[in-house]
């Protein structure tokens, strides 16, 4: 729908750098979204689109790849960045991934 701007963008996470990489198809990153990690939990800090990106769809495309990315490594989620809490608002399939409030 308004999400996605038909950009051909693949999320991969880079671990080295502790981030989601929003990759486009020369390998150039358009955006990313930082996280951290503890024990049985990713926590998610910033998301950043690269501004010559912003606008095209990027910033949901690296916030679905992220948190799908996430449900597959079977971690809790705790999201200390807006753009990716918004998002989540928007898109309750992922409101599973989150930290309960007492944990």
């Amino acid at each position: 729908m308004g999400d996605d701007a038909g950009m051909d963008i693949t999320v991969v996470d880079n671990a080295e750098l502790h981030r989601f990489e929003a990759l486009l198809p020369t390998g150039e990153a358009a955006g990313f979204a930082a996280y951290r990690t503890s024990p049985g939990r990713l926590v998610l800090t910033h998301t950043e689109v690269f501004d010559r990106y912003e606008g095209q769809g990027v910033g949901s495309t690296l916030a679905r790849g992220a948190l799908d990315l996430v449900r597959d490594s079977g971690l809790a989620l705790k999201v200390l960045c807006p753009f990716i809490t918004k998002y989540i608002e928007r898109h309750q399939e992922y409101a599973d991934l989150l930290v309960k409030a007492d944990s």
